[in-house]
């Protein structure tokens, strides 16, 4: 909960993220605080219209730039899914019968907890480790917001965590990587004879060549000036193309050299993508409908579909049914597959994916690496 000179700021998610509404009554914050905060409508809660204040247009102004503020401190897919997991555990809740125990009672949050690991909980099924670990933090930021004191130490919840992730835990599964030859295969299956086979190709090249997470590809914007919401943007050099990206650990530059032939240079790919399809300023990756180019950012999920179903038309794994093959590729596979084809220095690699420690990246280079060495022949066996 955000309190802006005495105005009560209350954020109630919703299923598209989350709208503010302000309240002014000075009893407020702590009757809200003891009920569920979605509950924004409840008379009780509500002040009288006598009790709302009149505000000048320059605060109002100032409410509207700090709810823009408030919108930009995560990202959008983080809002989405902190949205969902919100969702999720009030559900739970209310089948439960627990709707009077305060919203961040660690006891409850343990249970919550015990139920998504053994299966008890929405959907019938146990879920991984990494998710219930997401759950939580979406629990703890969602209580923050609302002024909630929470303590992830607690041992209701600590000693439960504790316990899943020793009974539950597994390796991580990495998608497969889309190496070289993977990402021949599939351009082949993208002749650039229209607009959408352009578009398409300057995502896989480019998020290929960059490393790029798909959130980074489809939140390119085409001008600095552009990229007040979206990821980064492009700039066309001599030398080849150099982007600008907003990632996890904050603004870095990614180089993309120019390829050895003109059908997989990124750089070609983007330039010809963007000349065709008309585009000079804002998202860079757009729907393509019937022909012509629409105006909004493609979803980054498009990426993910796109691998997934060239990775099937183009015969990859073909030892693997269709369902497998969609199931081992995804829109990682391309940040995946220039880690492990790169034959440079680990630090370069490390540069160019953005990741804050060398052990990152070396997982990538392990798997490209496993049998090199053979211990087994050089201990004399």
């Amino acid at each position: 909960m955000l309190v802006f000179s005495g105005i009560c700021w209350e954020m109630c998610w919703d299923a598209v993220g989350f709208s503010e509404k302000w309240r002014a009554s000075p009893s407020y914050n702590e009757r809200v605080m003891t009920r569920d905060p979605l509950a924004s409508d409840d008379p009780s809660l509500s002040p009288t219209a006598e009790s709302q204040p009149r505000l000048s247009a320059g605060l109002v102004s100032l409410v509207d730039a700090a709810q823009a503020y408030a919108r930009a401190a995560t990202s959008q897919n983080t809002n989405r899914a902190y949205a969902a997991d919100w969702r999720d555990y009030l559900g739970w809740r209310a089948r439960q019968g627990l709707e009077q125990r305060p919203l961040a009672d660690p006891e409850t949050v343990g249970l919550y907890l015990a139920a998504l690991a053994s299966g008890a909980g929405p959907g019938g099924r146990p879920r991984r480790v990494a998710t219930i670990e997401r759950r939580l933090s979406a629990l703890a930021w969602n209580f923050a917001q609302r002024g909630l004191a929470f303590d992830r130490r607690d041992r209701h919840v600590a000693t439960v965590l504790a316990g899943v992730r020793r009974a539950h835990s597994r390796p991580p599964v990495q998608k497969e990587a889309l190496l070289p030859d993977h990402l021949i295969a599939m351009l082949d299956a993208l002749p650039p004879s229209d607009l959408r086979n352009l578009r398409d190709r300057a995502i896989l090249l480019i998020g290929f060549a960059g490393g790029l997470r798909r959130s980074e590809i489809v939140g390119l914007d085409c001008r600095d000036e552009d990229s007040l919401e979206g990821a980064g943007w492009p700039e066309f050099l001599e030398g080849g193309l150099l982007l600008t990206l907003r990632g996890k650990t904050g603004w870095r530059e990614v180089e993309i050299g120019r390829g050895s032939s003109e059908a997989t240079c990124p750089v070609a790919a983007l330039k010809r993508w963007l000349e065709f399809a008309r585009i000079a300023r804002g998202p860079v990756f757009r729907r393509v409908q019937r022909g012509k180019v629409g105006s909004e950012r493609l979803n980054d999920r498009h990426v993910a579909r796109l691998v997934k179903r060239l990775a099937v038309v183009a015969g990859l794994r073909g030892d693997l049914s269709e369902a497998e093959r969609e199931g081992l590729f995804s829109g990682h596979s391309l940040r995946a597959g220039l880690a492990s084809s790169a034959e440079i220095d680990e630090r370069y690699v490390q540069k160019q994916l953005g990741h804050a420690s060398a052990e990152m990246t070396r997982r990538y280079q392990r798997r490209r690496d496993r049998f090199r060495v053979n211990l087994t022949k050089a201990a004399g066996l």
